[in-house]
C-alpha cells in the first residue's frame, strides 16, 4: 500500500473519529452544565458535583451479569446474520464456511469503528478472498442483507409508533418545529436543474460510455452486483431467511431491554421503553461517526427522557451500553477475527 493511500486512510479515520468525539464532547458539556444546575438546586457542593465522577461511579455500579447476557444476545444475533448470509451465497451456488462468514462480519463491525460503512466492503472483500467468490457478488448479497435490516428497522419504528404513540406524539408536539422561511427554493431548483442536465447528458452519451473500456468494466461490475441482489428470489427456504431476519432484530431489542436491568435508574423501565430506546439508538448508529458515537448517546438520552429518566442518568446508561456493546463487543470480536481469519484460511488465500 502506498504511503499516500495510508495517509489518506488515516486522515479519514481521524475525521470520522473527530466527528464522533466532537458530538460526544458537546453532549458532555451540555449535560455537565445541566448537572451543575441540578447540584445547586439540591444543595450539593461544587467539589462533589462532577459529572465525570458520576459517570465513573455509574459504570462501577453496573450489574455485569446483565451485560454478559447482552453479550450473549449480540453473539446470537450474529449467528443468525451469518446463517442468513450463507443462504444468500448458497443461492448463488457457493458453499461457504460458517466460521469465515461469522468472523468477516465481526471484522466489518470492527472496521466501522474507524470508517463508518466501510465495514460492509471489508466484510464482502475478505469473504470473497477466502471463499474464492467474485467480490461483486458478495457485495450484492451484503446489500440484500442491509436492505432487510432497513425494512425491519422501518417495521420496528412502526411498532414503536403503535405501542408508544401518545408519548412520541407528545414529545414531537412540544419539540418539533418547521419554519418554512428557512427553506431555500433557490437551492432546491439549482439541485433539481443540475440533476436533470446530468441525466440528459448521460442519456445522450450512453452508447459512447457503454462501448468504452471503463463502461464495460462498470457494466460487468453491475451485472455481478445485480446477480447478488437477485439471490433473494432463489432462496431454497425463504421462511428460514425471514426467521433469521426477525431473530436478529429480536436480539437487538433484548440487548437494549436487558441492559436496563444492569443500571439502577433504568431497571424499572418497561418493554415498550426498550423498544423506543432501541429504535432511537439504531438511528444514532446509522449516522456517520465511529459506531454512531455521540449521535447514539444523544438519541438514547432523548428516548429515556420521554419516560422521566434524568439526563445525567440517561447519559450514563447510553455510555454504558455504547462502550460495552458497540465498542467492547466489536473491538474484542474484531481483534479475534484479525488473528484467526488468516490462521483458519492459511492455505486458502493471502493474509489480510
Amino acid at each position: 500500500m502506498q504511503v499516500k493511500q495510508v495517509l489518506s486512510n488515516l486522515l479519514k479515520a481521524l475525521l470520522f473519529a473527530g466527528i464522533g468525539f466532537s458530538i460526544l464532547y458537546l453532549l458532555y458539556n451540555k449535560q455537565n452544565a445541566d448537572y451543575q444546575v441540578y447540584c445547586r438546586e439540591e444543595g450539593i457542593s461544587v467539589t462533589d458535583c462532577n459529572l465525570l465522577k458520576k459517570i465513573w461511579s455509574d459504570f462501577k455500579s453496573v450489574n455485569f451479569f446483565w451485560i454478559g447476557v447482552v453479550f450473549i444476545a449480540f453473539g446470537i444475533s450474529n449467528v443468525s446474520r451469518t446463517l442468513r448470509w450463507q443462504m444468500l451465497l448458497r443461492a448463488l451456488g457457493h458453499q461457504t464456511r460458517f466460521i469465515n462468514g461469522f468472523l468477516t462480519i465481526m471484522l466489518g463491525y470492527f472496521a466501522n469503528l474507524g470508517f463508518p460503512r466501510i465495514g460492509e466492503v471489508i466484510r464482502a472483500g475478505t469473504l470473497s478472498r477466502y471463499e474464492k467468490i467474485p467480490v461483486e457478488k458478495t457485495i450484492g448479497t451484503v446489500v440484500v442483507d442491509r436492505m432487510m435490516d432497513l425494512l425491519l428497522l422501518l417495521f420496528v419504528i412502526g411498532l414503536a409508533f403503535i405501542f408508544a404513540f401518545s408519548t412520541l406524539w407528545s414529545y414531537l408536539s412540544e419539540n418539533a418545529t418547521f419554519d418554512i422561511s428557512t427553506f431555500s427554493f433557490t437551492k432546491f431548483f439549482f439541485v433539481v436543474g443540475v440533476g436533470t442536465f446530468g441525466i440528459i447528458g448521460i442519456l445522450v452519451l450512453r452508447e459512447r460510455i457503454v462501448s468504452s473500456k471503463f463502461g464495460q468494466k462498470i457494466g460487468n461490475l453491475l451485472k455481478g452486483f445485480l446477480e447478488g441482489i437477485q439471490t433473494i428470489r432463489k432462496l431454497d427456504r425463504p421462511f428460514l431467511f425471514v426467521l433469521h431476519s426477525l431473530n436478529i432484530w429480536l436480539m437487538y431489542y433484548l440487548m437494549t431491554y436487558l441492559a436496563f436491568f444492569s443500571f439502577a435508574p433504568t431497571s424499572h423501565l418497561t418493554p415498550v421503553v426498550g423498544l423506543m430506546v432501541m429504535v432511537f439508538g439504531a438511528l444514532g448508529v446509522a449516522l456517520p461517526s465511529p459506531g454512531g458515537m455521540g449521535a447514539y448517546q444523544g438519541l438514547v438520552m432523548v428516548a429515556l427522557g420521554m419516560y422521566g429518566v434524568a439526563q445525567s442518568d440517561g447519559f450514563s446508561f447510553a455510555n454504558i451500553l455504547f462502550f460495552s456493546v458497540q465498542i467492547g463487543c466489536n473491538v474484542i470480536f474484531g481483534i479475534i477475527a484479525l488473528i484467526f481469519l488468516p490462521i483458519i484460511n492459511r492455505d486458502r488465500g493471502k493474509k489480510i
